[in-house]
């Protein structure tokens, strides 16, 4: 197999606060594979916008990272000095956030804005707008040239999905970083957006971390699956493993929680009981066991490890 694309080692990231030290990650590891899509899901608080502004190194200034490693391409990103990261970002680590009406510069058109992306291109602003053009009819935005001339809330949420997919892959990245970017579409965008992204992604080669609470988009879009919970990696795999067979007490309950697994029509929606744990004041053993009703002795005090494996779940009960 190649080597990752991204290679995440035991990342502990934590944020000062009034009450004390917050533990947003602790120990994550992670592998971002070449040409393959990663998706991240949990719960709302389970660490995954933490981890993204780890990646990309746009940290809140109360944060500080405890310990890990971060090699991207074979290079150790949280050695690099703030102007060689500002180098990295944009050209070969991209990022699709999840609202683009705030992503974009409302009083900016379009075209300026995708030309503006490509300063570091040494082409003439001409080409560079006409690569614009292109770049948009890729993404299924008609009358591209048309569009260049607009402003964003002259655009749809779908057309302005696509516009920032376009302005991400402008540069042909290694590593996209999509931050729930269907979130705020209905249905039908969704898949639209699912499908185009796949084909970009193949046209592209590109790496993908896909981060979403909809675990029909995760199923439906991604290779592989990262599951998080309150800071921690719980289980990982590929999306077929992860979903036909959950090793994971967690993972099952979220699986349950999907509305389409429902099959009787019902006025009552399954929900997981209880709420995250404190992570100013963790809990000893595993961060999951309140939550849990297959808890055993040994989740009272000893936290589990996630074993490097291809499909992997950190859960006593699991092991077992």
């Amino acid at each position: 197999m190649d080597a990752p694309v991204l290679d995440i080692r035991d990342l502990s990231v934590s944020y000062r606060t009034d009450r004390g030290t917050l533990r947003a990650l602790r120990n994550v590891d992670m592998r971002i594979q070449p040409g393959r899509i990663t998706g991240i899901v949990g719960e709302s608080g389970c660490g995954k916008s933490t981890l993204i502004s780890t990646i990309i190194r746009l940290l809140a200034p109360n944060a500080r990272i405890e310990s890990g490693s971060m090699l991207f391409r074979g290079n150790e990103l949280l050695g690099l000095d703030p102007e060689a990261m500002r180098a990295l970002r944009g050209d070969e680590i991209s990022m699709v956030f999840q609202d683009p009406m705030t992503s974009l510069n409302p009083v900016t058109t379009i075209g300026r804005q995708m030309v503006d992306v490509q300063h570091r291109d040494a082409r003439s602003k001409t080409e560079k707008r006409a690569r614009a053009a292109r770049m948009l009819a890729r993404v299924g935005i008609p009358d591209p040239a048309e569009h260049l001339a607009r402003y964003p809330h002259q655009l749809s949420g779908g057309m302005r999905q696509r516009v920032a997919i376009a302005m991400a892959l402008m540069t042909e990245p290694n590593l996209l970083i999509a931050d729930e970017p269907t979130t705020a579409l209905d249905a039908t965008l969704e898949v639209q957006i699912i499908h185009r992204l796949q084909k970009l992604q193949r046209d592209f080669g590109c790496a993908i971390l896909f981060i979403s609470h909809h675990l029909g988009v995760i199923a439906e879009l991604c290779d592989e699956v990262v599951v998080m919970y309150a800071g921690e990696v719980v289980e990982s795999g590929t999306t077929r493993d992860v979903f036909l067979d959950p090793q994971h007490p967690y993972t099952r309950k979220l699986l349950e929680c999907d509305p389409a697994r429902i099959a009787n029509p019902t006025r009552t929606l399954p929900v997981i009981g209880g709420s995250l744990p404190d992570l100013v004041d963790l809990p000893q053993g595993c961060v999951f066991r309140s939550r849990c009703d297959q808890a055993i002795d040994v989740c009272q005090h000893e936290r589990p490890v996630l074993p490097d494996d291809n499909h992997c779940a950190a859960c006593h009960v699991s092991d077992q």
